[in-house]
């Protein structure tokens, strides 16, 4: 499995890690919650553009997201448990997803590619 599949299966974890804390009753500022949407068009950037910095969005977006985490007031009682059982493991599966493709963009980037022929 290479860095740029990794990174569109980052970016899927960290929606569905999302969709856990929309449905465990994390109110969002909108309907259907945005880190749901842009995670899932990142993941469609990343899978049907074939230029090299592509990956790079996967990056990005995981980097918005734990920044988001970061300042967020809730964030870390998520992550504890403070909400309950379902909020805490959607965060988990949200931080892992977006941790993953933010390390995976980088190296599907870096990474020389093979040519064949």
């Amino acid at each position: 499995m290479n860095a740029r599949v990794l990174t569109m299966i980052g970016l899927l974890a960290g929606a569905i890690g999302i969709a856990v804390l929309w449905a465990s009753g994390v109110v969002f500022p909108f309907y259907p919650p945005p880190g749901i949407l842009l995670l899932s068009a990142g993941t469609v950037i990343v899978a049907l553009v074939k230029w090299r910095w592509a990956p790079l969005v996967g990056t990005a977006l995981g980097l918005f997201i734990i920044v988001g985490f970061l300042v967020s007031p809730t964030g870390i009682g998520n992550l504890t448990g403070d909400a309950g059982a379902a909020t805490s493991i959607g965060t988990v599966v949200q931080l892992a997803g977006v941790l993953l493709a933010t390390i995976a963009g980088v190296a599907a980037t870096t990474t020389p590619s093979r040519v064949t022929g």
